[in-house]
């Protein structure tokens, strides 16, 4: 017969007891900009008309309100900066980690746990981003929405990982999210469409070919300063 250690049968059933609490979300509503637990993605104006794959990222909390970093020291909530909201992923909470004390935790992050702080729940975790970002400056290239996403999936240790960044975030909502509806789709879209045709109307491909420069130099930026230099985009 295996004895297992009486701590780890009492943080297995702490850990239960947390999931068991979990209170059933409301609907996803977009006419009401209601999208509970979900990480949400919108154009930026200017910026995607260039590279349509960059936007604003925010993380919405329980009750579907949406937070996002959109300026020094400032973070909004439940007003999305830069328009209404195009796509949406909703995140299962039973895949964060909300320790109950770090003493008694068993989890495989234990240790990185004290580089984040632990949370409570998945609104306790994004509030204590909140508060982390309230003193932080803004910058597209270095510090943004994305970052404040990242630290908030990172508090929750959100599918295991505490190795959230402006990259993975990206390429969670751009390839697994959902689009809210058919006008979503052309007004992200549309406007690339057409700055690349006028541009090659009037210039010719040469202008795609820079086009397609500048967009290759924003994803390097993002990679190298993600990947190869520690702490540049850190914030």
């Amino acid at each position: 017969m295996d004895l297992k250690p009486a701590n780890s049968v009492e943080n297995k059933g702490i850990e239960q007891g947390i999931k068991d609490e979990l209170w059933p979300l409301d609907e996803i509503d977009p006419k009401n900009a209601k999208f509970p637990c979900c990480l949400v993605w919108t154009p930026l104006p200017v910026v995607s008309w260039l590279a349509p794959f960059i936007g604003h990222v925010g993380l919405c909390r329980e009750d579907g309100a949406v937070i996002d970093f959109s300026g020094s020291s400032f973070v909004n909530v439940n007003d999305f900066a830069y328009g209404a909201v195009a796509k949406y992923l909703q995140l299962d909470r039973e895949q964060c980690c909300f320790p109950p004390n770090l003493a008694g935790h068993s989890c495989t992050q234990r240790y990185k746990h004290a580089e984040f702080g632990t949370a409570i729940s998945w609104d306790d975790a994004i509030h204590s981003s909140i508060r982390h970002f309230e003193h932080r400056s803004f910058n597209l290239f270095t510090c943004n929405s994305h970052s404040f996403a990242a630290n908030c999936l990172n508090r929750m240790s959100y599918g295991g990982s505490m190795d959230w960044n402006m990259i993975n975030v990206a390429a969670l909502i751009l390839l697994k999210g959902h689009w809210v509806d058919g006008l979503s789709i052309l007004r992200s879209f549309f406007p690339f469409v057409f700055v690349l045709s006028l541009g090659i109307l009037m210039v010719g491909w040469p202008f795609f070919i820079a086009l397609f420069s500048f967009s290759l130099l924003i994803l390097g930026w993002f990679l190298v300063g993600t990947y190869f230099v520690k702490n540049l985009l850190e914030c």
